[in-house]
């Protein structure tokens, strides 16, 4: 009868050990790199294509301009390009702070009142379906400050995703902590804060990431539906001008600095949600691969 020796059988197992962790571990570096590589070399990669199309087929600059043209653009045209884009961002980021106030305020009524429930939600959808380009003229028709208009537009653009994901994340909030809340007698105010918050902030903040670019899609099409020059002129208003004067280059260049603004607010937005939920909640934690 042969006698298993412990010992053999430890040292048999640890290189296995050892090769799958180094495994893991040449995993995790690959996956972080590719995270940040992968990104960069497809856009160097569509850049040069679009710089070997516009040579090799010649087409004239007021056409399709060359990145290098749309790059000489963007440092000529920098002081246009600036105030418009701090325009644009201004009213994106004012329409998305209002559209977070009313928007969850808004949930928070909805679940405690019923009534309320019923009664508005439908509005709230009606101006969702609705093409903002539709709404647009007539608020400024009826709203004298173009500031203010441009607000309104960006805001029921960004409002209701907001309020949808709010409120259905309050509502899942689990029935049998309710029901142990309702036992032990909380009040309603302790119920929303200390369960139905808490519960809510993954989808809130799933509905903020999304409402963060059309609050800027709103913005921008509003500026177009404006139209008018001085106070107030926005990306929009010089993508217009551009096409005008046949300023290609600058028409994308201001294009460019919409879709770079998209996607730091989307950045900025997805931080914030791994800030507040990578401790505890599932859809923010690391796992070993």
């Amino acid at each position: 009868m042969s006698v298993v020796d412990p010992e053999n059988t430890l040292s048999a197992e640890a290189p296995a050990i050892d090769l799958e962790e180094r495994l893991r571990a040449r995993r995790r570096r690959l996956d972080k790199l590719g995270t940040w590589l992968m990104p960069v070399v497809m856009i160097v990669l569509t850049i040069f294509a679009w710089d070997q199309i516009v040579r090799i087929n010649e087409i004239p600059h007021y056409i399709l301009p060359g990145p290098g043209r749309v790059l000489d653009s963007l440092i000529s045209d920098w002081r246009i390009l600036l105030n418009a884009l701090a325009i644009t961002l201004a009213i994106t980021l004012m329409a998305l702070a209002i559209a977070v106030i009313g928007g969850g305020g808004l949930a928070i009524l909805f679940t405690q009142s019923r009534l309320m429930q019923m009664s508005l939600y439908p509005y709230a959808v009606i101006l969702q379906v609705t093409p903002i380009v539709a709404i647009a003229p007539l608020i400024f028709i009826y709203v004298e400050s173009k500031i203010a208009g441009l607000l309104i537009c960006a805001w029921l653009v960004a409002f209701f995703p907001v309020l949808s994901n709010t409120t259905l994340g309050l509502n899942s909030a689990d029935h049998n902590l309710r029901d142990l809340f309702n036992i032990y007698g909380a009040t309603r105010w302790q119920r929303l804060r200390y369960l139905q918050i808490p519960s809510a902030l993954p989808y809130f903040l799933g509905g903020l990431r999304i409402a963060g670019g059309l609050a800027l899609i709103g913005a921008v099409v509003a500026e177009y539906v404006a139209g008018t020059g001085g106070i107030g002129s926005g990306l929009a208003f010089t993508i217009l001008e551009a096409g005008y004067r046949l300023n290609i280059p600058r028409m994308f260049s201001a294009l460019f600095l919409i879709a770079i603004t998209g996607v730091l607010i989307y950045a900025a937005l997805g931080f914030l949600s791994h800030v507040l939920l990578h401790k505890w909640h599932e859809s923010a934690i690391k796992r070993e691969l």
